[in-house]
């Protein structure tokens, strides 16, 4: 599918505001395995509501958008709400911040390779990122890994052109949804 001159227009003028001039992009896209092991050093449970206070509280810091352009979420933080009832995604759009989200499924062995690993997440990616757009992101991430290790031949040319294809088709449909 071609992209309209409008997708086109919108896609470029999010691209810019993420990559707007001495700012960052927040990562704050932790799934929910990996900031229990944050909650567990500090003594604090791993529950939903425990998570949705801690994503406010970074959300609400002052002046957050001086310093940051992007932030990218974890698809529970897209749709979580603060304490009172806002929209998290209403935090940050007050802020400035454009919203992103972490579009991959995980990594796997890629079979034929010594541990090379191939990301997971084009099954069904067109639908959520519809759904992701449809909930506030504009700008979307996906991990890819190339193991370098030129002694034991890596990356191996299936890995590069697994990873390479992969990306491509994860551009086109995350652009066609109306991320970037």
């Amino acid at each position: 599918m071609v992209l309209s001159q409008e997708r086109r227009k919108e896609l470029a003028e999010n691209a810019k505001k993420v990559a707007a001039p001495g700012k960052g992009i927040l990562a704050a896209d932790e799934s929910t395995g990996t900031i229990k092991k944050r909650f567990d050093n500090i003594g604090v449970e791993n529950t939903e509501a425990n998570r949705a206070a801690y994503r406010e509280l970074l959300f609400k810091t002052k002046d957050l958008g001086t310093y940051v352009s992007g932030a990218i979420l974890y698809e529970e933080t897209l749709f979580q709400k603060t304490a009172d009832g806002t929209p998290m995604t209403k935090l940050l759009n007050d802020a400035g911040i454009v919203i992103g989200i972490k579009t991959d499924m995980g990594l796997v062995d890629l079979p034929g390779t010594d541990a090379e690993k191939s990301t997971q997440g084009l099954d069904g990616l067109a639908g959520r990122s519809a759904r992701y757009y449809e909930a506030g992101a504009r700008f979307a991430k996906w991990r890819a890994v190339l193991s370098i290790d030129p002694k034991k031949g890596k990356p191996t040319n299936l890995s590069i052109q697994e990873t390479a294809h992969t990306l491509a088709r994860y551009a086109a449909i995350s652009q066609e949804a109306g991320l970037v």
